[in-house]
């Protein structure tokens, strides 16, 4: 109950619909309330032959009941499927939100497979609530308290004796909501884990395909899809189960009605239009009391729903922006590390006590094996995660002190893993700046030297590049990445391994380009080619997260440590690679 309210919160905007649709929903009840009265009346009225004007009458005016009850039905129809609408526009957009809020740290875990089923069948499923369910249990509410009342009216003694037949009617849905809520929650996730697979298997079909593994993922897909089908099957079995025993629980009361009842009309104690009453509202009684079932089966799916998709609003970032953060102008690019430590989960540090300092302008060089540590120090620098110990500033100022967007607008990104998005080139160059000018966009495509390429793609720069950039290659791809990343016109460029895609003549024109796009702004570049390591202003060499060397590579070099090592046995990989004859 406890999800369903917090669910409802989201209704608080649309209050004033939902009580003029509530209010229609009473009304429309009222009216069908209304007939048995008006029909056993005239039934006794024909029967006894008292007076027709009165048939005629109450035939008019249960026609217009229905008329009124079919518009007031209309109207609260219409309102509660606007309702849900709005109320499932706005979590999906909220739950999107808060996604793009949360840290690196929490979408490092989180399968994308499952944060789609949630923004979809989860969403979806409360909808339906919001839609049919809610003001369905009100309706049952008001209607099973509104017959059982003219029940008692009509005849309290038989209306004791059928209504005793309802708590266990109750009882029993009970039982079947609570056996199908887990039920319900196996299948939301089940549904989820089998996007997931569908995801992976897509976006990797090149690796499959490559391997021949098609057959596996097959059998990798249907043992998903069987899992989710024999938890759906549970799920309809239990839901088949309910209805017809319902409709035969339903059957007692009537029956007892039919033997007492008929009794009391034989004996003159009740007329036989109050017995046609009776039957009507105990069957009025009975279809919410049957719909109850249905309600029931929507709740058991919408607290499965809900507690999946309230699990994210309740994940808290764990970079957290200060209620007082300061806007961070244009910076100079003086950026320090004091004493960072840095863990992103119990494994171990991926930084241990880390200290450097960097002046405005410089080229940094971030040398080390895989797993150094390296990738993680370009991580921090925009803040997205937060040290375990120590600081880091830019131009003396603590990061955590600051925005992040003002932050972000600082720093530059080329990462390692290139990702594009489904539109055109310009799209996604201007990616960081959506106002940019054809020329700005130019002069960055230039930079990086793509933008010979672009103008000779079909439609030059209006180009559709297919999802993450299927239809380039790793270069063009990675050369687009650095052209967005220098339009943003950061103080500080970070270069993840970003020309690792590259041959050597492209690697040429884009270092020589880079050298006078990095003459004013501060460079962090992970890399293990040579001629950049050598002209970096400061290099700094990793191992199992600590700082091992730093210093100008001729000082490094002059140390004969762990620096000295590293780079002999690359210049000697290198000196081998440039002496292999061609196609060996």
């Amino acid at each position: 109950m406890r999800i369903v309210l917090r669910l409802m919160t989201f209704l608080k905007k649309y209050w004033v619909s939902m009580v003029f649709a509530l209010v229609l929903l009473l009304v429309s009840t009222a009216f069908s309330l209304a007939v048995p009265r008006l029909l056993g009346k005239g039934i006794d009225s024909v029967l006894g032959s008292t007076s027709r004007t009165y048939v005629i009458v109450a035939a008019i005016v249960i026609v217009a009941l229905a008329a009124l009850r079919g518009l007031a039905g209309f109207g609260q129809q219409y309102l509660q499927n606007v309702i849900s609408q709005k109320v499932s526009y706005d979590i999906r957009n909220g739950l999107y939100d808060h996604l793009q809020k949360l840290s690196f740290a929490y979408h490092d875990k989180a399968q994308t497979g499952q944060l789609m089923s949630r923004a979809t069948v989860d969403i979806e499923a409360v909808r339906m609530f919001m839609s049919m369910g809610l003001l369905s249990l009100i309706q049952t509410v008001f209607q099973i308290g509104g017959a059982a009342y003219l029940l008692i009216a009509t005849d309290w003694s038989l209306a004791l004796m059928t209504l005793a037949f309802f708590p266990p009617i109750a009882w029993v849905t009970i039982v079947f909501s609570r056996r199908l809520q887990p039920i319900w929650l196996s299948v939301q996730q089940l549904i989820a884990s089998l996007g997931t697979t569908l995801q992976e298997s897509l976006n990797g079909i090149r690796v499959v395909k490559s391997f021949s593994r098609e057959k596996e993922e097959s059998r990798k897909f249907d043992k998903d899809a069987r899992t989710l089908y024999e938890a759906q099957v549970s799920a309809a079995r239990l839901t088949a189960i309910n209805m017809p025993l319902m409709t035969v629980l339903m059957s007692l009361p009537y029956a007892l009605m039919l033997w007492y009842g008929g009794r009391q009309v034989v004996a003159g104690t009740m007329t036989t239009g109050d017995l046609v009453a009776f039957m009507l509202y105990l069957s009025q009684l009975a279809m919410p009391v049957r719909r109850l079932g249905m309600i029931i089966n929507m709740y058991s799916r919408t607290v499965s729903a809900g507690q999946r998709i309230l699990e994210i609003f309740d994940t808290q970032s764990l970079v957290k922006e200060k209620p007082d953060a300061i806007e961070l102008g244009r910076v100079k690019g003086a950026v320090e590390f004091e004493g960072v430590s840095f863990s992103y989960d119990s494994s171990g540090p991926a930084l241990d006590n880390v200290s450097f300092k960097v002046q405005p302008g410089q080229t940094v060089a971030l040398v080390g094996g895989s797993g150094s540590g390296k990738s993680t120090i370009t991580h921090l620098i925009p803040r997205f995660y937060d040290v375990s110990a120590g600081r880091v500033t830019i131009d003396g100022v603590d990061i955590r002190d600051v925005t992040l967007s003002s932050l972000r607008r600082n720093v530059g990104l080329a990462q390692q893993d290139v990702f594009l998005f489904s539109t055109t080139v310009r799209g996604n160059i201007a990616y960081g700046v959506p106002d940019a000018s054809m020329e700005q966009i130019t002069r960055a495509a230039k930079a990086a030297q793509i933008h010979d390429f672009i103008t000779s793609l079909p439609g030059g720069y209006d180009t559709w590049v297919g999802e993450r950039g299927v239809t380039l290659s790793g270069g063009e791809k990675q050369r687009i990445v650095i052209a967005r990343a220098l339009l943003l016109d950061p103080s500080i460029l970070v270069l993840d391994d970003s020309m690792s895609s590259v041959d050597a003549e492209t690697e040429h024109l884009i270092r020589l380009a880079l050298q006078e796009l990095i003459k004013d702004r501060t460079t962090f570049i992970i890399t293990h080619r040579l001629p950049i390591i050598r002209n970096a202003d400061l290099v700094l060499v990793l191992k199992d997260g600590r700082l091992i060397e730093q210093g100008k590579h001729e000082e490094l070099m002059a140390k004969n440590g762990l620096y000295h090592q590293t780079y002999m046995s690359q210049l000697a990989a290198t000196e081998s690679a440039a002496a292999r004859p061609k196609g060996v």
